[in-house]
């Protein structure tokens, strides 16, 4: 419209412009707007999502995802620039895997994007132990990780799992795992995750549901970092994400998480994340009636929460966001735990804590911050997309 009105003031100010040339670039006004209409009409201003959701041919161009991470796992290329994959059997053998099972496929040693052929659930008979640079792309495919063991990231990097279903997960059990093609080792019984990151980096989890597992829907511990964990949508589970070990786990002193567009829904109890030493950027998300708290920690980690959407529960006793553990009060307020930005509502409260100074923040910033009043449109599409090909990719909630 812009456009147009500049015309309309030049066209008034020249006696020389003839009929034609008038209707010409009146027309062609109208056309250059409406073509920018068209191109931005998808966009919804999630970085990630309108990196790649406007492209029809989106399953042409797949790995082009990789070129769209932000945050602290901005790295993770994942299986980019390797040979695709194509997932076709949902059986599965810990030991040894079938050719075109998705265990035969992560444990490879060259990049792989892996694609599914079809609808499946995989029901794991142990944790599935994912090599480096491998990428778990859902799209095109209703892909179900359930009702069995699940996934384990643990020394590696460069992994990306993209629109996968990962719910009731359950402990793997004891016995020998294959995590290579020429090896394989021994496993304890595992947490029953649904995703655990250990001692690995480079790593970024998009676009997946995660709901009731035995344990954590995402942990990262043991010295994990460069993570970002974006657009998921997690519902009805107790211990949501853990990011540290332990409190006595120095080494993820260096942690640095992105935790950006993702909605935590309803029957959520606590750790939206819980953390523990390291860094945390906690932007942009939609937090939906926790039933204890929604962000908590220990340890003395840094907290950046910016641009967050926090409607808190009913319940007049659980109205506040932040809760601190293991630590006195005197000790606590020495953490650096603030709020930027953020939205609260149904009196949802956040408790700051630690010198006010930005620069103390700048290992828990990692990306710039939209405004609150925008996640609803940033996080609408949060969770599994349904994507057919030559059509973009659209919301399954």
């Amino acid at each position: 419209m812009q456009e147009l009105l500049l015309f309309a003031i030049n066209i008034h100010n020249s006696h020389k412009a003839t009929y034609n040339i008038i209707v010409h670039s009146f027309c062609r006004a109208i056309n250059v707007s409406r073509r920018n209409l068209a191109t931005n009409s998808c966009k919804t201003g999630n970085p990630i999502d309108d990196c790649w959701q406007c492209d029809k041919n989106w399953d042409e161009n797949r790995q082009q995802l990789a070129d769209c991470a932000i945050g602290f796992g901005k790295n993770a290329v994942g299986g980019k620039k390797g040979k695709i994959y194509i997932v076709k059997d949902p059986s599965d053998d810990a030991i040894n895997p079938k050719r075109g099972t998705l265990r035969y496929g992560v444990i490879q040693n060259a990049p792989l994007w892996i694609v599914f052929a079809k609808d499946m659930v995989i029901k794991l008979q142990q944790v599935l132990l994912i090599n480096s640079f491998k990428t778990i792309d859902g799209r095109g495919a209703n892909v179900h990780i359930a009702d069995g063991a699940c996934i384990v990231i643990e020394d590696v990097n460069n992994i990306i799992i993209h629109g996968i279903h990962i719910h009731d997960c359950k402990r793997g059990g004891i016995g020998y795992v294959r995590y290579t093609p020429t090896h394989y080792g021994w496993r304890s019984k595992s947490d029953g995750d649904g995703i655990s990151i250990i001692s690995s980096r480079h790593i970024w989890v998009d676009h997946c549901s995660l709901s009731r597992c035995i344990d954590g829907l995402i942990d990262a511990i043991r010295g994990s970092t460069a993570i970002t964990i974006s657009n998921n949508y997690m519902s009805h589970h107790n211990k949501v994400m853990l990011l540290g070990h332990n409190d006595n786990h120095k080494q993820d002193k260096n942690m640095q998480v992105t935790i950006a567009y993702n909605h935590f829904g309803e029957g959520l109890v606590q750790r939206m994340p819980r953390c523990r030493h390291g860094y945390f950027h906690v932007v942009n998300n939609d937090y939906t009636k926790w039933e204890m708290y929604a962000i908590g920690g220990s340890a003395e980690p840094t907290i950046n929460s910016q641009g967050n959407r926090f409607l808190a529960p009913d319940n007049r006793f659980t109205k506040e966001v932040t809760k601190r553990e293991n630590a006195s009060e005197k000790e606590w307020k020495k953490w650096n735990w603030r709020s930027e930005g953020d939205l609260f509502l149904n009196g949802a409260k956040f408790v700051n804590s630690g010198n006010e100074s930005s620069l103390l923040y700048a290992k828990a910033m990692s990306l710039s911050a939209r405004p609150a009043s925008l996640v609803a449109s940033m996080t609408k599409k949060a969770g599994v997309l349904i994507c057919h090909k030559n059509r973009t990719c659209s919301s399954i909630n």
